[in-house]
């Protein structure tokens, strides 16, 4: 529910990538990476998306700055990302490449892998002024004085703008993304695992770095992550995701220490601790557990491929709760205790 704050709106988004086969290629299936995902990001705000790879976090991200197509033009996205701008509301899922370009300098990403993500054969410089350069009439002095500033801001030299990416580590690579994405004075960003490629004390560093940078900046954040930990420490709140599914949302805290889907809590138990008789005591076992019945029901530890989902309820063949009745329909999302959540047997 969308309220005067917010300044994205996400409705019931729906992305499915087609396959084909055969010695004359034709679709034979499809990939339903995400699958009815709503979600809202207020002004200032930092929301969580997490969860296993191959979970559809990424191709959200990717969906809501609308590249999907032209990275694969037979992809097909439905449902509505809704961008509130200077009192206007505009749909960026309807937008073609043309009149996208316009909201450009508003939505920027922050990529996964801090070498792959940028060009080798230019320079650091060149690469943090070209979105200048696109979505800007400044002058060239202008601009490079903006480049420089930029460096600054995110903890590097003004000299290394000459530099390489092959130049810096692997942090002061994910700085420069940083600042390449803060060049054009966006209102969001979407973080795409920007500190899993990174040594643990340098995710702290570039972890802070975003935080300082968004209190001064007021930017509203969609962080991607798969470590419920560092996605707790950042949000506000969290939306947990399964198999293009949001299986819970909630605020921060109260999902990491009372996650109530039995995903959530398997992602909790996941998340390494300093004390070995801690973490055994909130193991969540994936294994074949009873029916209330006493028949015991098979439990798959592997993720399921996103071409052939479960029936009913994506997660119930890992589920140690599910049920018969589970394999119906999807559990919707349903209001509790200030959190919504999409299992009807978590107590």
């Amino acid at each position: 529910m969308s309220s005067p704050d917010t300044i994205l709106d996400v409705q019931d988004l729906n992305v499915r990538f087609p396959v084909f086969g055969g010695i004359i290629p034709r679709k034979t299936s499809e990939v339903h990476a995400v699958d009815g995902v709503s979600l809202t990001l207020g002004r200032g705000e930092t929301i969580g998306l997490v969860g296993e790879s191959g979970c559809g976090k990424t191709t959200v991200g990717r969906a809501i700055v609308n590249i999907l197509r032209p990275m694969n033009y037979r992809v097909d996205v439905t449902g509505r990302v809704l961008y509130h701008r200077n009192g206007q509301v505009v749909d960026l899922a309807s937008q073609g490449q043309a009149s996208m370009r316009r909201y450009r300098a508003d939505l920027q990403m922050v990529f996964q892998d801090p070498y792959s993500s940028l060009n080798p054969r230019m320079t650091v410089g060149a690469m943090i002024e070209e979105p200048l350069t696109i979505h800007t009439s400044q002058s060239k002095a202008e601009r490079r004085d903006r480049v420089r500033w930029l460096l600054d801001k995110v903890g590097l030299s003004p000299s290394h703008a000459s530099r390489f990416p092959h130049e810096f580590s692997g942090g002061q690579r994910q700085r420069v993304g940083i600042a390449r994405a803060l060049a054009t004075n966006p209102k969001i960003v979407i973080a795409d695992e920007p500190v899993s490629a990174l040594d643990v004390s340098v995710q702290a560093q570039v972890v802070n770095l975003m935080q300082d940078i968004q209190q001064e900046f007021g930017l509203s954040y969609i962080f991607i992550s798969h470590d419920l930990s560092v996605v707790r420490h950042v949000s506000d709140r969290i939306f947990v995701m399964y198999l293009g599914n949001i299986v819970e949302a909630g605020p921060a805290d109260e999902i990491y220490r009372r996650p109530a889907h039995p995903y959530s809590q398997m992602l909790l138990a996941a998340v390494p601790r300093p004390g070995p008789d801690a973490r055994r005591t909130r193991r969540v076992r994936l294994r074949e557990e009873p029916e209330p019945s006493g028949v015991a029901h098979p439990v798959v530890d592997d993720l399921p491929s996103p071409l052939n989902k479960p029936s009913g309820c994506a997660f119930r063949t890992r589920c140690p709760i599910a049920r018969p009745d589970c394999a119906d329909s999807a559990p919707p999302l349903v209001e509790r205790d200030g959190r919504q959540v999409a299992c009807p047997y978590t107590t």
